[in-house]
């Protein structure tokens, strides 16, 4: 029997189209959520709205405009009533060293990976405020912990996006608003297509991941719907690294690749 806890709740999640955004859309929809779902893929979009009916609303959204926050919350609210909790999922990497990567790239990553969530927390926390409660979860990386080789611009965005989370905590606990960041390790996703694909590369990781296995999304989803369920309500300004033990044994050497 499916568990239905989070029946009447209604969520924002960003990056809903793909990865660990649509696992944590299929999880909040499967225990009796409202979703609304955004994402720059609309076609992707489409195709959930079909899988879900009326309990998927989505909408193509930038999550570096602020303005496209605003509406997001809006037409969650006036498509289901009101705002319960809220997922920031969406991010990217170009990568690059310190020595060659662009502004251009640098710039990109860390406008979507830290500003986006920013951006995210302050429109979805406004309307919490208003309605007395709510929980948002930011997803940084395990990297906002360990470096990457040729990833300083995504490693430095999902270190801010873990200190942003502890500040959510501290200034919003007082308008019954809890504030958490899951920091998830190797993650079967099409951002991560490159390692996961790769042999070379996959066996690097292999022989730093304890478990000797990538996540897949849904185990990255299960411990996020856990942040904002009332099991959690106690949790705030909490670091959950779900990572197969990967941070106690380190990052692989990607300059080998």
């Amino acid at each position: 029997m499916v568990d239905k806890q989070m029946n009447d709740k209604v969520a924002i999640v960003t990056g809903a189209a793909s990865g660990i955004g649509a696992a944590i859309t299929k999880q909040l929809i499967d225990q009796g959520a409202s979703v609304v779902g955004a994402d720059l893929n609309e076609d992707a979009l489409t195709t959930l709205k079909e899988q879900y009916g009326k309990a998927f609303h989505g909408l193509k959204i930038d999550v570096t405009k602020e303005g496209d926050h605003v509406k997001l919350v809006e037409e969650t609210v006036s498509t289901f009533g009101k705002l319960d909790f809220a997922f920031n999922v969406a991010g990217a990497n170009k990568t690059g060293t310190i020595l060659e990567q662009s502004e251009e790239d640098w710039r990109f990553t860390v406008d979507l990976v830290l500003n986006g969530v920013f951006l995210g927390m302050k429109h979805q926390a406004r309307q919490m405020k208003e309605q007395g409660e709510g929980a948002i979860v930011n997803v940084s990386s395990l990297n906002a912990r360990v470096p990457m080789y040729s990833g300083a611009a995504y490693a430095s965005g999902k270190a801010g996006v873990e200190m942003l989370t502890k500040n959510g905590a501290l200034e919003l606990a007082r308008y019954g608003i809890r504030v958490n960041a899951i920091l998830p390790g190797l993650v079967r996703t099409p951002i991560t297509d490159s390692f996961t694909s790769n042999e070379k590369a996959h066996k690097m990781f292999m022989e730093r991941i304890p478990m000797k296995r990538e996540a897949e999304p849904d185990e990255i989803a299960g411990p996020a719907l856990f942040l904002v369920s009332k099991e959690a309500g106690y949790v705030n300004g909490a670091s959950l690294i779900v990572d197969g033990a990967w941070a106690v044994s380190g990052y692989p050497d990607l300059s080998l690749l």
